[in-house]
């Protein structure tokens, strides 16, 4: 229990790089969007690195243990997903569709993780689904008109709530939950009248 409120903490940590964002200007710190994004792909490739190392050659910190799960251990730890997938929503939308995404999984999956049960199951509980939609359309508001944080919160209750497989590999829904509800975000705006 207590390395899972260990990674539950972690993963709320990330939302600390939605307020450096936010705050960059009001602390002159000359962070715009395009060193931003370059943030997050150095992130990314530094996940990308360790878990090469931690793969491949063998690197086994202590870390490891506390914050990967039992079934990550032979496959790509979900911290690197985690920031390839807010890296990727970074890089390819606007600020008002990226920063969402990525509180969605910061802090979304967290909060719905703590009435979730921890076993894997293809479509999870209505509690937990509900739990994740409010607290995801809760983040967006402040970014997207409601109708659009709505159907992003749905994007990412659907990636949560719903467990995708390929062949035997179960994708963790830290890389889906940001791609997810950027995409409906971006297509709401699309195709809906300004």
């Amino acid at each position: 229990m207590a390395d899972e409120l260990k990674r539950r903490l972690v993963h709320a940590s990330g939302s600390g790089l939605v307020v450096l964002y936010l705050l960059a200007d009001a602390l002159e710190l000359g962070l715009t969007w395009f060193r931003f994004q370059l943030l997050l792909i150095l992130l990314a490739t530094g996940a990308l690195v360790l878990e090469f190392l931690r793969l491949q050659v063998g690197l086994d910190w202590r870390l490891y243990d506390v914050l990967t799960r039992e079934y990550e251990q032979d496959n790509p730890g979900a911290y690197a997903l985690y920031l390839i997938s807010m890296a990727a929503v970074v890089v390819v939308f606007e600020p008002a569709i990226a920063l969402p995404a990525m509180l969605m999984l910061a802090l979304g999956d967290p909060i719905s993780g703590t009435v979730s049960d921890n076993t894997l199951q293809r479509i999870k509980p209505p509690k937990v689904l509900i739990t994740m939609f409010l607290v995801s359309t809760v983040v967006a508001i402040p970014f997207l008109p409601l109708a659009v944080a709505m159907i992003a919160a749905l994007g990412a209750t659907l990636a949560d709530g719903v467990t995708l497989e390929i062949r035997t590999y179960i994708i963790d829904d830290n890389l889906t939950i940001p791609i997810y509800a950027a995409c409906l975000a971006w297509l709401a705006l699309e195709v809906m009248p300004a």
